[in-house]
């Protein structure tokens, strides 16, 4: 058996070959507005290429429990099985499915292996969240007031508040948050989804994202951890608990101190992480699919944390002869 880096360094293009897969299925679903469409053919092609790599794997971050999620459910076995090392997995076969359905940016596909327990199985909450690249890395305090984060930020990149910004989930609940951060002056961009490629864009250069800020879902935190590790940057989080019943939820999860800050190395700990995504639909961080006859092009990064890699990979697909493999099915298939 080889050593973790040369096991890591013959995976990597393998999970790449996995998103573009996810990726290509789900974008011949742009703007239909059909999001369980979207997600159904992401998750099969997925699940169907993971299915044909040399790992040993268990997903722990994935479509939610066995009675929910015929596949991709946390706790599935994945891989071929003939690697003596076991691996976790965190997979978001289409992170935005409502944007990939109405035809939005951000959308994409990815997934997280990391040696076997040190992803953090987080349940299905919410949770507060702020991002940074590695320049503001050791200057954010989630429990600090707006203002002082985004002093200390843009102190750290040498700019004026004014000419930071801020990324937010375009909800209800940031209404406050908003308000707070237009009163500082930052710039403010809101997304309607998808705040996984948002905060990880903090920590990649020539994005125009500097900040991300609010509160979305708790999985979501563990793939971008893992990406953020490896790039640097820094994510904090807090369990966001809206009433008894979350609480209770959490506590029977053994998430009792709601209190608690969990950071980057937390949700994703360890340095064999890989990270890998694949652009649905234009975004800030990747270029979405796209179809010109019998050809297709993809966009995807791929990064190592142990060396610190960062790759970025245009494939051009020849739809004429490739096959995509469906784990439904139990074959490759045209596209």
């Amino acid at each position: 058996m080889g050593s973790v880096e040369d096991r890591e360094r013959e995976i990597m293009l393998e999970l790449v070959r996995v998103t573009e897969t996810a990726a290509l299925r789900a974008a011949r679903c742009m703007g239909m507005g059909d999001c369980n469409l979207v997600d159904d053919v992401a998750v099969d092609g997925m699940r169907g290429m993971l299915s044909l790599i040399n790992i040993n794997g268990t997903i722990v971050i994935g479509e939610g429990e066995k009675d929910q999620a015929p596949m991709l459910y946390c706790g599935e076995r994945v891989g071929t099985g003939r690697d003596e090392c076991d691996v976790d997995l965190a997979v978001d076969p289409v992170e935005g499915t409502r944007l990939v359905a109405n035809g939005l940016p951000n959308a994409i596909s990815v997934m997280v292996v990391a040696d076997r327990g040190t992803l953090m199985p987080v349940p299905t909450f919410y949770m507060h969240k702020i991002a940074v690249g590695p320049e503001a890395r050791d200057y954010i305090d989630i429990d600090a007031p707006v203002r002082e984060n985004l002093r200390v930020v843009a102190a750290a990149l040498g700019r004026k508040v004014r000419d930071l910004t801020v990324v937010i989930l375009n909800r209800p609940r940031h209404a406050q948050l908003i308000r707070e951060v237009r009163e500082c002056g930052a710039r403010i961009k809101l997304i309607q989804d998808g705040d996984v490629a948002a905060a990880i864009s903090t920590a990649l250069p020539n994005t125009g994202v500097d900040i991300l800020m609010g509160i979305g879902g708790a999985p979501e935190a563990v793939l971008t951890a893992a990406a953020i590790k490896c790039l640097g940057g820094e994510l904090q989080t807090k369990l966001w608990i809206r009433d008894d019943e979350d609480a209770a939820r959490a506590g029977e999860r053994g998430f009792d101190d709601t209190d608690r800050v969990y950071c980057s190395e937390d949700l994703a700990s360890g340095s064999s992480i890989v990270f890998a995504a694949t652009g649905i639909t234009d975004g800030d961080m990747l270029q979405g699919v796209r179809y010109y006859g019998q050809k297709a092009t993809t966009e995807s990064i791929v990064m190592r944390m142990l060396t610190g890699t960062v790759r970025r990979i245009q494939t051009t697909h020849d739809l004429s002869r490739k096959t995509l493999r469906s784990f439904r099915a139990g074959q490759e298939m045209m596209l």
